[in-house]
């Protein structure tokens, strides 16, 4: 039978309106993809866009010169597992649960993930996580148990533990590109996680790495004989002193054989070492064991001013060598997403959990209010959104990160999410921006470094901090005049009116997030219970 003139006319309907629809669909605003890239312990101060004294970071700095460098961004809790549930949850510890390294996360939480997921999102998550070992949210993860390690590590996948020989900077962005070449969905956007052990102590460089910086010297932080005259009850106990407390074999690769020959005693072991196979151990001790030479010869004319200028240098070499290899492979990522036309529908995001002493105030590790801890570094790239090379200087906190990605992707965010959404920043509409104070409480103690328990508040201008549990210590600091943090002027006349002011917002601020004494109680029980303080 032949197609009548009708039926040729409504096939020509159908076909024109298909188009018609598919061209509107190809023609429709598609979803950015995420990338959130983050590293463990990664000081700002050894990111160049921020300070090229001790390191260039090229690729790092590409995120900020093609995209935004936040100068106030700063964490909520700076510790490891804590702030990395912060970002997840958008709610501060005392909410989400995650005070400490030591409590389990409560996997009731609704996380960022989740939400992306349920919108359609691809997602997964390579790397470092630090609690828990089945993510919720993700189609795909490897992720390193706990602390992992530097060589040779072990990875948790869904369907089993995999050793992979390498090195984990290397291999964490393998393991990213092959997801990205091999297993992501071309027609959904992604959300990817990919987060770097390093520069997480002990710092064990990639081999291609220890020449060059175990030869490196570098100039002092102005604060590392730091005598915390104003803070003998707060700053001054802390066990994270350089001098007292980096130990030369864990920390500083300083051998058995050499401390023994020395009669020094220490109890930690060369982080890492025994996950060498003998060729990585030879490579290792071709550069290492001169130095453990030159040590066991040096070690008898040194008093403590010269010990500590020793250790903090063979600190910054290893540590700025692991952040060498972060880069590199950063830089591998931004070139993938290059050259597969990805770049311009991708936000990048570059972060640490937290910020990290590099010697201010004679200390590693971080904890602490105090701005080289409390600062973190943020990057972001947006093409067509972000105007390149911008530097914003208003107060973010990584507990901003889940509403901004979720706002990103149009996903609404649960009311119960505390932080504020950054694309008005990243839009250049600081109009709609009414944050000027930021909100922290830190809870480890008694615990590992000594620090004590304290909250406080942090505008542009002014910092106010209160030690609690077993002492009971405010601190103010003036930022603008004492940008390091040497002096408190809480009992200072002169700032009367400003204590009285920030006491006020302080307040407010805990009746905002639903922080409280009466909750800050419950947690100390909770370390009672747990034995980690005596009754």
């Amino acid at each position: 039978m032949k197609p009548t003139f009708l039926t040729i006319a409504f096939a020509g309907l159908f076909i024109l309106i298909t188009s018609c629809k598919q061209d509107a669909k190809d023609l429709a605003p598609k979803k950015p993809n995420i990338v959130f890239i983050m590293s463990d312990d990664h000081a700002y101060q050894a990111i160049s866009a921020y300070d090229d004294k001790l390191i260039r970071t090229p690729n790092i700095d590409r995120i900020a010169k093609e995209g935004m460098l936040f100068t106030n961004a700063s964490v909520t809790n700076s510790i490891c597992a804590p702030s990395r549930a912060v970002i997840l949850t958008g709610k501060h510890s005392h909410i989400n649960g995650k005070i400490d390294n030591i409590s389990p996360f409560d996997t009731t939480n609704v996380t960022f993930p989740q939400l992306l997921q349920k919108a359609g999102y691809q997602t997964a998550m390579f790397g470092k996580l630090h609690f828990g070992n089945n993510p919720k949210g993700f189609d795909e993860f490897k992720i390193l148990p706990g602390q992992g390690d530097y060589y040779n590590p072990r990875f948790i996948t869904a369907t089993g533990d995999t050793i992979v020989t390498g090195y984990v900077t290397d291999i964490t962005t393998d393991l990213t590109l092959d997801w990205l070449q091999n297993r992501r969905d071309a027609e959904k956007p992604f959300m990817l996680m990919y987060l770097h052990k390093a520069p997480h102590r002990s710092w064990m460089p990639a081999p291609r790495h220890y020449k060059e910086f175990t030869k490196n010297t570098y100039p002092l932080p102005a604060t590392l004989f730091d005598d915390y005259a104003t803070r003998e009850t707060t700053a001054g106990p802390a066990e994270m002193n350089i001098l007292k407390h980096m130990t030369l074999r864990y920390d500083l690769k300083i051998t058995d054989e050499v401390l023994e020959e020395l009669n020094i005693e220490e109890h930690l072991g060369i982080g890492g070492l025994n996950k060498f196979n003998p060729e990585q151990r030879a490579e290792w001790d071709k550069v290492y064991g001169p130095i453990n030479e030159a040590f066991k010869k040096e070690y008898g004319n040194m008093n403590d001013s010269t010990l500590m200028v020793w250790k903090y240098q063979r600190y910054m070499q290893d540590y700025l060598g692991t952040i060498a290899a972060v880069d590199e492979n950063v830089g591998r990522v931004l070139d993938y997403l290059d050259n597969e036309g990805l770049t311009q529908n991708t936000i990048v995001i570059y972060t640490s959990d937290q910020g990290f002493y590099l010697g201010e105030h004679g200390w590693f590790d971080k904890r602490f209010m105090y701005n080289e801890s409390f600062k973190t570094p943020l990057l972001i790239k947006w093409p067509n959104v972000i105007t390149p090379g911008t530097t914003e200087d208003e107060m973010v906190q990584n507990l901003d990160f889940a509403q901004t990605f979720l706002e990103v992707a149009g996903v609404t965010a649960p009311e119960d999410m505390q932080g504020k959404s950054l694309v008005p920043l990243l839009k250049g509409e600081k109009e709609k921006w009414d944050r000027d104070a930021v909100y922290y409480h830190y809870y480890e103690y008694p615990a590992e470094h000594a620090v004590k328990r304290h909250y406080g508040i942090a505008t542009k201008e002014f910092k106010l901090i209160h030690f609690y549990y077993d002492v009971d210590v405010w601190e103010l600091y003036d930022r603008a005049k004492d940008p390091q943090e040497l002096n408190n002027v809480f009992n200072d006349p002169d700032y009367a009116q400003v204590v009285s002011e920030l006491k006020d917002k302080l307040n407010g601020l805990r009746k905002k997030y639903k922080d409280s004494d009466s909750l800050s109680n419950q947690y100390i029980q909770l370390y009672k219970d747990k034995g980690l303080i005596e009754e």
